[in-house]
């Protein structure tokens, strides 16, 4: 039968939690986001050039978790995938939202869809994803503003026109959580298909009072119009849960720094029914593609996003002042409606010019960003939780403390060529222009309107050599930057209307080497100067400090692919070192210097097969430090297990353990304050079926 061709001018990868019929890109066309794949490794990318790229000629770090690793590990969350990544650090986010580190670089805001911006806070699901795609260091050339530190790329997953696929699945772990999904592919026609993904999840865990669900469904239709391909993709995403900002700290000894308290691992810091958090956003993209010449491709997509959040909480504002001592207390409510219009439009153009092979990208940005925001603080019937005797307060909330509005405009133009001297040299070149407009009123009291236009510049280098076609050695240089209006831009202050954008570069040197076709190890020096810089304040939940130039250094290390063809294997060690540049006491928030993570798994048989991980932090500051006093996280090693399985071609069984030697630990935080304490040893139990 005919296989469809998407929007993206490729085709459905394998997805082993619905069985999908099995599809590949075709090569040398235009590809939006896509990528082929080989069990754990990932052969391509378009992410980090926006053309289709083998990962080998991509000069930066980039880590691929493709669909058949986040279902063998059974992840359900952004935070879940980023545990296995080193040199990523996963942040509480206040219990509402996906938050992360990447090289010392905090973000609520660096997520994208296909590669366009996914721009608003909240918990992103994996049920409609074929992979997720970590870039490490800045991409302003291809993702504009932000990106500092890297991006999370999630690939959704797309329909194909060879066979009718439907698939289920159902699991349930030993907290009480459990989730069903679906995932049915349909050929409408030789030239059409229709795929729908849904899902539904019961949230649950060990913490007292948690609970939750979430709702998701994902209709994408696609056809093959000939010279033009068309995907209309549309989301509806519904999630409720309760806000849960984890443990305080606690005082050690007079000028050494504070620790997350211990004892209370399941304890809740808020007020039950108050501590809430709800979205519902509806998205939808359209992707277009063509092939205007030979050799000349141009693509488009167009997203849409409209998405009601709010948050409630009480939480520890506080140390505790003793092990059974009190504990104070703050809260707020912070409602946000947010509108998103993007579109983004790319030129592809490879030409030879004599022995010099080039692939040329020409793209332009548009997008148009409309936020409301508002918040109230609470009052408190008691204003500190005592420990010895938990009682919790009532909350009732008063004023408005924040009323904003804002829009932002933003224009990009970018240009990129990959120069190809021959078989042995590489050279990738490009320069962005990015223009950033910001208007906003705060409306407490006498509205004051804010305003602030930037236009920036932003280039990227990369040199490789390959002495043989599966070994790659490159050095790269790129830039990228962050308006004063932040990760949200809900408000500037007067004095931030003033100052000019954060700046970050990124120095790197690597290699890559495909030992087999499915075996990959890589190595990357890195660098990631930040100018300009501000950060939260670890006192003071709704301001930010300035700290100057910070540095962050480090070493990563990956290996990915088949051992042996029954032993897959994803892995890696990062070390870093992230201060402030000129004083090493001030070190930056949420950055371990060790990591370590390794996934294995075995199949013995067609039949039965086992996984095995292992994930490594050593300690690390939950605040940029400032004082001696500073909350540090304390390291710690955790053991994940998995046995899978194959009851018949139409039924898979698995089970996977987290924490298989029940670990007491710290998993991420927030501040000082917000500390989540990891899961105790959990199992889930997954059963899939396919039709």
């Amino acid at each position: 039968m005919k296989k469809l061709l998407l929007a993206s001018a490729a085709l459905a990868l394998p997805s082993t939690s619905a069985w999908a019929s099995e599809a590949e890109a075709e090569d040398g066309r235009t590809i939006i986001v896509t990528g082929k794949a080989d069990g754990y490794l990932a052969v391509d990318s378009v992410t980090a050039t926006k053309t289709d790229t083998p990962l080998n000629d991509v000069p930066q770090t980039i880590t691929v978790v493709t669909r058949e690793r986040l279902d063998d590990q059974a992840q359900r969350s952004i935070a879940d995938v980023l545990r296995y990544v080193p040199g990523t650090t996963v942040g509480q986010g206040e219990g509402n939202r996906d938050q992360i580190t990447l090289r010392g670089q905090n973000t609520t805001a660096d997520f994208f869809l296909d590669g366009v911006r996914d721009d608003v806070q909240y918990y992103r699901s994996l049920y409609n994803i074929e992979r997720v795609e970590i870039l490490k260091g800045p991409f302003a050339l291809i993702f504009g503003r932000g990106g500092s530190g890297g991006i999370i790329n999630r690939v959704q997953k797309t329909p194909t026109a060879e066979a009718l696929a439907v698939g289920g699945t159902a699991s349930v772990n030993s907290f009480g959580a459990w989730d069903v999904s679906t995932d049915i592919n349909a050929p409408i026609s030789g030239n059409a298909a229709f795929r729908l993904n849904a899902t539904y999840e019961n949230l649950d865990n060990h913490r007292d009072f948690f609970d939750g669900e979430r709702y998701a469904i994902n209709p994408y239709l696609a056809v093959d119009l000939g010279q033009w391909k068309l995907g209309l993709s549309y989301e509806y995403v519904n999630d409720d849960r309760v806000t849960d900002r984890g443990v305080p700290s606690i005082a050690t000894a007079p000028g050494q720094p504070n620790r997350p308290i211990t004892g209370y691992r399941d304890t809740f810091f808020g007020t039950p029914g108050v501590n809430r958090a709800g979205l519902e956003a509806h998205i939808v993209k359209a992707r277009l593609d063509g092939e205007l010449a030979e050799n000349l491709n141009w693509s488009t997509t167009v997203l849409y996003g409209d998405y009601d959040k709010y948050y409630t909480n009480v939480f520890a504002n506080g140390a505790a002042t003793g092990q059974t001592g009190t504990v104070a207390l703050s809260s707020y409510t912070d409602p946000t409606k947010r509108k998103n219009f993007i579109a983004q439009s790319n030129l592809v153009w490879d030409v030879d010019l004599g022995s010099i092979g080039n692939k040329v990208l020409l793209g332009l940005e548009y997008g148009d960003q409309d936020s409301i925001n508002q918040r109230r603080n609470g009052t408190l019937s008691s204003g500190t939780l005592n420990l010895a005797n938990i009682v919790y307060p009532t909350v009732t909330f008063g004023a408005l403390a924040r009323n904003s509005e804002s829009n932002v405009q933003f224009f990009s133009a970018y240009a990129q060529d990959q120069i190809s001297f021959g078989d042995h040299v590489d050279l990738v070149v490009g320069l962005r222009y990015d223009r950033f407009e910001i208007e906003g009123t705060d409306l407490i009291g006498t509205p004051r309107p804010f305003a602030r236009t930037d236009d920036k510049v932003s280039p990227r280098i990369g040199l490789i050599v390959k002495p043989q076609e599966n070994i790659s050695i490159y050095g790269s240089y790129s830039q990228s930057f962050l308006p004063r209006s932040g990760d949200q831009f809900l408000t500037m202050s007067a004095t931030q209307q003033n100052l000019a954008p954060e700046k970050f570069t990124n120095y790197e040197v690597g290699a890559k080497w495909d030992i087999r076709p499915d075996l990959n190890v890589t190595l990357a020096l890195f660098q990631l100067d930040r100018t300009n810089a501000t950060t939260p304040d670890p006192n003071n939940v709704t301001a930010t400090i300035n700290v100057g130039e910070t540095r962050t250094k480090g070493i990563e290390l990956a290996l990915t692919g088949r051992i042996t063809p029954k032993w897959q294997v994803s892995g890696g060690y990062t070390y870093q070192d992230a201060k402030l540049r000129g004083n090493g006491f001030v070190r930056l928030a949420q950055v371990p210097e060790h990591q370590f993570a390794l996934w294995n798994r075995y199949d013995f048989n067609d039949s039965v097969g086992a996984g095995l991980g292992v994930v490594h932090q050593s300690s690390q500051f939950a605040a940029i430090r400032t004082s001696a006093t500073t909350t540090r996280l304390p390291g710690f090693t955790r053991v994940d297990a998995a046995l899978f399985f194959t009851a018949s071609e139409k039924l898979q069984f698995q089970v996977n353990v987290e924490n298989l030697l029940d670990e007491e630990y710290f998993s991420d935080a927030h501040n000082n304050n917000n500390i989540t304490p990891g899961a105790p040893i959990n199992a889930r139990f997954t059963a899939k079926v396919k039709f």
